[in-house]
């Protein structure tokens, strides 16, 4: 028998008490309305996760504003009213089923490849993305060179933020997770290679994570004791290998400037959770050092130990003593999965009950028309 027992204790992030320590990751999903309201094959979707036992649902990326926010043609807004009420019917349908919701607000910056609104990009930099756009959301060839944002248009991205969580917490959202992940724009500013700037949003590591704290602190003020987080990645969608240049000592400037903004959780990802978070032959800096046997911290510990705050976890942990072990050795407080998630819609009970898993099998699940189709957690 699996010992699991420390995923179905509860756990108290902000003022969200969850009655377990497991979460639906966020996934892209491109089934909105042209307009980027809720379908009812949304509805379905995030509430059968509810009646499986997950303790928390996160949404996928939603976008905040009627500007340079939308990544996927598609995709799910909360930028105006009529969109707020459009997701309240998944709210309260997962509400029903005894579970608890975050809604993941997202800015595509210069990843952006697919808004109805704005024809070109926005980014710290005019720095043009690597790789090329996803065919699978409906992208083709290179990324554009975006345009570099003015101080007026951070502000503007700060609003957008803001305003989106304000309108999250009138749809009945428990809380807000803040995309700062995955090479979107608040990790373009993270990002030393795609922040060129030489103003106080650019250059050292204090001044790159700015941004992310700005965000951070007035979605935090403009809804109260709402919930709130921020995802985290080295990773990106277009530079999957992508570490931090600093090691550790970027991992300690983000984390704590981050929990200092008043956060209530980090939601950390990486490809395997538990591996070490660098691995350039400094022990210091989470290296596997083989003469001692000694294992780096991962990520998700860095994350606790700078940020003194709740950490989840999210990576290829859909095998359950591997999601146990995370919270067992104190690397995390709550794990997401998405693969396990689309394969086993009751996962958790499953777990629970010590039933078989489903083993994630994409053409066995979806059908070849499917919106869906990010298969694990990257964005």
């Amino acid at each position: 028998m699996l010992v699991t027992k420390r995923l179905f204790e509860p756990v108290q992030l902000g003022s969200t008490r969850l009655p377990n320590r497991i979460g639906v990751a966020p996934m892209t999903r491109t089934s909105a309305t042209d307009e980027g309201l809720v379908t009812d094959p949304m509805v379905s979707y995030y509430s059968k996760f509810a009646r499986g036992g997950f303790g928390l649902i996160i949404t996928e990326g939603t976008y905040p504003d009627d500007q340079y926010s939308q990544g996927y043609l598609n995709q799910p807004g909360i930028c105006n009213d009529e969109q707020m009420q459009a997701w309240k019917r998944v709210v309260d349908s997962v509400h029903r089923e005894g579970s608890n919701i975050f809604v993941q607000l997202m800015h595509a910056g210069a990843l952006s490849q697919g808004n109805r609104f704005k024809k070109e990009t926005l980014a710290p930099s005019p720095v043009q993305p690597k790789g090329e756009q996803m065919d699978m959301y409906g992208g083709q060839g290179l990324f554009p060179v975006p345009r570099e944002a003015s101080v007026e248009d951070i502000q503007g991205v700060i609003g957008g933020f803001t305003e989106a969580a304000k309108r999250a917490k009138q749809a009945g959202f428990d809380g807000i997770e803040l995309h700062g992940a995955n090479g979107y724009i608040l990790d373009q500013f993270l990002t030393d290679y795609t922040n060129q700037r030489r103003d106080q949003y650019g250059g050292s590591i204090e001044n790159r994570v700015r941004l992310l704290v700005e965000v951070s602190r007035s979605v935090k003020e403009a809804v109260g004791d709402m919930t709130v987080g921020i995802r985290i990645s080295q990773g990106k969608v277009n530079d999957f290998k992508h570490k931090w240049a600093g090691g550790e000592k970027d991992a300690e400037v983000i984390f704590s400037r981050l929990a200092e903004a008043g956060l209530d959780y980090l939601h950390v990802t990486e490809y395997e959770a538990w591996q070490p978070a660098f691995d350039n032959g400094d022990e210091n800096q989470g290296a596997w050092e083989p003469a001692f046997g000694q294992r780096g911290a991962s990520l998700a510990k860095l994350a606790g130990k700078y940020g003194e705050i709740p950490v989840m976890a999210n990576g290829y942990l859909e095998d359950p003593q591997k999601a146990n072990e995370m919270i067992e050795k104190g690397e995390a407080d709550v794990v997401t999965i998405g693969r396990g998630a689309l394969a086993n819609g009751d996962w958790p009970l499953k777990v629970k009950n010590n039933e078989p898993l489903t083993e994630f099998e994409p053409e066995k699940i979806l059908s070849p028309n499917a919106k869906l189709k990010d298969f694990e957690t990257p964005l």
